[in-house]
């Protein structure tokens, strides 16, 4: 049997996108014995490996002596980097020390030395890895290798009925909203709601707000308390059910990352914001093509975003 390790982290300042995309692409390999390495960071959601059912060890640090270290003594044939903090040097220290095939992620377009370069968002392209990674490295590059769910497939078959203004948003600004934008977000959507003539955007008198976040989020206290008592406003935290949340609303409020993918194969109105560097090629892809997108957040700019959807 395969044995393929997975080398990523998690935690309030990393976000939570590097494990969940992991997790699905793990499942992609049915046979294999799956491990993750992680560090246990303040704010991580290991938990969600360990629920998945996949073993997890927990490591000290990012240095490339520990891992190669691990995977001597776990005997393993394959090794998944997905981090901004391991790569061409860590990746050529391993290759050099032990023979072992390694697939990186890559979403911003760094060099590597590895066998197989993952850039699975819509926006990845392939000619952009010339003179980056090995002439013998395979690169997956774009739409085709987008990592999704079985939910959201199931989801996108069902039909839900759709209101010609927006009744129903979807929030989601990453697991650990590092820049505090749900409850700036909220209130831009308050004001809106409390305009004089409601008739005059898109918005219907009664908004129902389906927030996601995740306990990474170190504002989850202040936005427990922000939600309480307003009724058309549901916290989801650790959903389970994303792809249905997402299915049945008519604008989706989210970042340029990973959520994107699958806001876009479930054919979902969304305004995008710019939350972290990483996210540029993703905002410049969408931009050009001409989605409604944010290099950062402006309550007005969003406010009008949301009257173009009219």
């Amino acid at each position: 049997m395969k044995t393929i390790l997975f080398r990523t982290n998690s935690s309030s300042t990393i976000g939570t996108g590097h494990i969940m995309r992991d997790l699905v692409l793990a499942s992609k390999y049915k046979d294999a014995n799956i491990i993750f390495a992680t560090q246990d960071l303040k704010g991580n959601i290991n938990h969600k490996i360990t629920e998945a059912g996949y073993a997890l060890h927990v490591v000290k640090s990012n240095s490339k002596k520990e891992l190669l270290k691990l995977l001597k003594s776990l005997h393993v044939d394959m090794l998944v980097i997905d981090s901004y903090d391991i790569g061409y040097k860590e990746e050529k220290f391993i290759k050099k020390n032990l023979r072992i095939e390694i697939l990186s992620f890559d979403d911003t377009y760094e060099r590597h030395y590895c066998d197989i370069v993952l850039n699975h968002n819509i926006s990845g392209d392939k000619k952009r890895y010339k003179g980056l990674v090995p002439a013998t490295c395979k690169v997956k590059c774009g739409a085709k290798y987008t990592l999704l769910r079985d939910e959201f497939i199931q989801e996108k078959n069902k039909v839900y009925k759709k209101d010609k203004k927006i009744t129903n948003i979807f929030i989601a600004m990453g697991g650990a909203d590092t820049t505090k934008l749900n409850i700036k977000i909220l209130k831009v959507l308050k004001k809106l709601l409390h305009q004089k003539s409601i008739s005059s955007h898109s918005l219907t008198a009664h908004v129902e707000i389906d927030i996601v976040t995740t306990r990474a989020n170190k504002e989850l206290k202040k936005l427990k308390k922000y939600v309480t008592n307003k009724k058309n406003i549901t916290l989801h935290v650790e959903s389970t059910n994303i792809a249905k949340l997402m299915a049945k609303s008519d604008l989706a409020i989210v970042t340029p990352s990973v959520i994107l993918n699958e806001v876009i194969f479930m054919q979902v109105p969304f305004i995008a914001i710019q939350t972290t560097s990483n996210q540029v090629d993703m905002y410049n892809y969408i931009r050009e093509q001409g989605y409604l997108a944010m290099k950062k957040f402006d309550a007005k700019e969003l406010k009008e975003m949301i009257d173009e959807h009219r």
